[in-house]
């Protein structure tokens, strides 16, 4: 019953198939606000919920313009890439994060995130 207004970034856990893509399956995260972070309300959505997420690091690429699947895929992969072999980072998923409300035309941020093991 609280409204607790957008939060950035929108972060999506995607899960590579072997040729690259993403599967069906999606995981997406929204950070709870400050306010809310000792006492967050209790979700009504039985499929929301709410989590911790642990402190990380990671590997991280950033691009502009609206994201889509396709360029979220693409980075990845440049990601890969520039990382060669020798970085160690979870190939199971990665995060997709996007820091911007979908009505701001320009300076649009965007990230791909590999978790370093």
């Amino acid at each position: 019953g609280v409204g607790m207004g957008m939060t950035a970034p929108v972060s999506i856990t995607a899960f590579p198939a072997e040729d690259g893509s993403c599967q069906q399956k999606v995981k997406v995260s929204l950070r709870i606000p400050s306010q809310f972070q000792d006492n967050p309300p209790c979700p009504t959505d039985e499929s929301i919920k709410i989590e911790e997420r642990q402190g990380m690091t990671i590997y991280s690429t950033q691009f502009g313009g609206y994201a889509k699947e396709a360029e979220y895929v693409s980075y990845a992969a440049r990601l890969k890439a520039a990382l060669g072999s020798d970085a160690a980072y979870r190939k199971d998923f990665y995060l997709c994060n996007g820091y911007d409300p979908p009505m701001k035309p320009y300076g649009r941020r965007n990230e791909v995130w590999f978790v370093k093991e």
